[in-house]
């Protein structure tokens, strides 16, 4: 399975297991049975290593070996051979291995504004489960560091000699994620943090994950002694259905791997084991050596949307995905926030500065394009002025980010998108059954080609109203519509547009200043960020940016 099955390949790889056994304690009679899963393109071959009866009235403990098998997936099946047989427990391991071979610490790093259920509640398992569990493999080998950039938990309730709270300015999640790894290595890491485990926020736990991770982390060869190890995610309302294990960055059009994968079946079991090229791990799960972590090798100041990116393809050389290492997050489809029309595009031209450089003016000028078409088809308007602002304070120069107190910019940005409201608050009448529909709007080859050919039927008398997905509405949905209610079905909150030729045309001809604008600034901006670039990753400039040299 996905949590109790042994991915033998990474562990032999990246760690210096060898052989590997499996101990099990029980009362009664059963037949222990010992296998390996591989994938072979569609079909997943099985392979029985062993066969063992046991046999007992009374509490026993058996240690079987998997032998050198080194393949795919390793697991145990075991047969009731009689009524009232019990299985108390048991571990994998490697006999010969007597102790880590590594001193390993982690440090966790979580970021939250305004999330403290979900803080709360990781805090509390993280306390029961390993603080203060002697039992845990992890007890005394594990500090929490939490940035509360809302101000809005009991540091002194929530704080212990191993969970250390600071109030942080709000300048999202790589202000937040900063000054978790400044708390680390401030007066020479005093707590002895050994590795940095980012997490975030709005995310369900399951401790085992880190225990995974300390025990991969403490039997690391030396080659791989730098690795970082990543977390997939899996949706929260599906649990068995993963979103991400690991993506590259290609220059902002995103590559997901192992997306969409039910945990459930084996034969994604084992495709999930697959290594894939990857640049980066999202800062859901993202762990790595302190070593990384200077104080002239800090994260971008670029709020949120990319940071985590750009620290992994700047840091990364090695990543370690492996089955069982995850958390449970609110899939994407339920999150749309019209505010990160900025922080895209302006976070976006950053990090291609740093990662992608061939990625120039001509592509640019594509996406700004692009952007327009798309959101003027949607009467998101206010989407396209975020967007241009994302531009233009890029073509400021690294000045910008320098210069600018990325709190108050935040709230302008915030206040010039859309807000969703509750759904009765709006002026346009609810349907959820035209809501329904809207997901499933499939048009016919002739009304598709009238669709494009008269700009989304801009060019045509606006006659519907129409109710879609806050985040996954489609061109097709709105079609000819004169009013479009944007609906988020987990919040029950809408915002609604309407169609405007005024709005049309005044964005258009926004867009063609901001194109010759950027033929005119784009080269110097950028050149501005290749070459002082280090002054927005140091810890100086850091301790001024969240007003901490006050």
């Amino acid at each position: 399975t996905y949590f109790n099955g042994v991915s033998i390949e990474k562990w032999k790889k990246y760690t210096v297991i060898g052989e590997l056994s499996i101990t099990l304690s029980y009362q009664g009679d059963f037949l222990i049975r010992l296998c390996s899963k591989q994938m072979l393109h569609d079909e997943v071959m099985k392979k029985v290593l062993l066969n063992h009866e046991v046999h007992s009235d009374k509490e026993e403990t058996i240690t079987l070996s998997f032998g050198n098998a080194d393949k795919g997936m390793l697991y145990f099946e075991l047969v009731y051979l009689s009524d009232n047989s019990t299985l108390f427990g048991g571990y994998y391991s490697d006999e010969k291995i007597e102790k880590p071979i590594r001193d390993v610490k982690i440090g966790i790093d979580i970021c939250t504004f305004k999330r403290e259920r979900f803080v709360e509640n990781n805090l509390m398992l993280l306390n029961k489960n390993i603080i203060q569990n002697p039992e845990s493999p992890l007890y005394g080998h594990l500090e929490v560091f939490v940035s509360d950039n809302g101000k809005t938990l009991d540091l002194d309730k929530l704080s212990n000699e191993h969970i250390h709270m600071v109030q942080n300015k709000n300048t999202g999640g790589a202000g937040g994620f900063t000054r978790g790894l400044m708390e680390m290595i401030k007066d020479g890491n005093p707590t002895g943090v050994t590795h940095p485990l980012l997490m975030d926020d709005d995310i369900v736990i399951d401790t085992e994950s880190m225990v995974k991770t300390y025990r991969i982390l403490s039997l690391l060869k030396d080659e791989y002694k730098d690795a970082f190890i990543g977390g997939s995610m899996l949706r929260i309302d599906k649990q068995y259905m993963q979103v991400e294990s690991g993506a590259s960055w290609n220059a902002g059009s995103l590559v997901t791997n192992k997306g969409n994968l039910d945990m459930r079946n084996s034969w994604n079991c084992l495709f999930n084991e697959v290594e894939e090229y990857t640049e980066y791990n999202a800062w859901w799960y993202c762990c790595f050596p302190i070593s990384v972590v200077s104080e002239e090798n800090l994260p971008l100041p670029i709020f949120i949307r990319g940071d985590d990116l750009e620290y992994g393809i700047r840091n990364m050389e090695h990543l370690i995905l492996m089955n069982g290492i995850c958390v449970w997050h609110e899939p994407f489809e339920n999150k749309y926030s019209s505010f990160l029309e900025y922080y895209i595009i302006r976070n976006r031209m950053i990090d291609n500065t740093y990662h992608f450089p061939n990625w120039g003016k001509k592509q640019l000028k594509r996406a700004v394009w692009g952007q327009w078409r798309r959101e003027c088809k949607f009467y998101r308007y206010k989407n396209v002025d975020l967007h241009t602002q994302g531009v233009k304070d890029y073509l400021k120069g690294i000045d910008f980010l320098l210069e600018t107190d990325g709190e108050k910019l935040h709230k302008e940005v915030m206040a010039a998108g859309y807000k969703a409201i509750p759904v009765e608050q709006t002026n346009v009448p609810f349907s959820y059954a035209v809501y329904d529909g809207s997901r499933h709007t499939h048009l016919s080859k002739l009304h598709n080609t009238v669709r494009k050919l008269t700009w989304n039927g801009y060019l045509l008398p606006a006659k519907h109203v129409r109710t879609v997905s806050m985040a996954q509405a489609t061109l097709q949905s709105v079609w000819r519509a004169k009013t479009i209610m944007f609906y988020d079905v987990t919040s029950n909150k809408a915002f609604v547009c309407d169609r405007s030729w005024k709005q049309l045309i005044s964005k258009f001809f926004k867009v063609l200043g901001l194109t010759i604008e950027i033929d005119m600034k784009y080269n110097k901006a950028k050149k501005s960020y290749l070459q002082r670039g280090n002054e927005i990753k140091n810890i100086k400039f850091w301790n001024r940016y969240l007003e901490l040299d006050k």
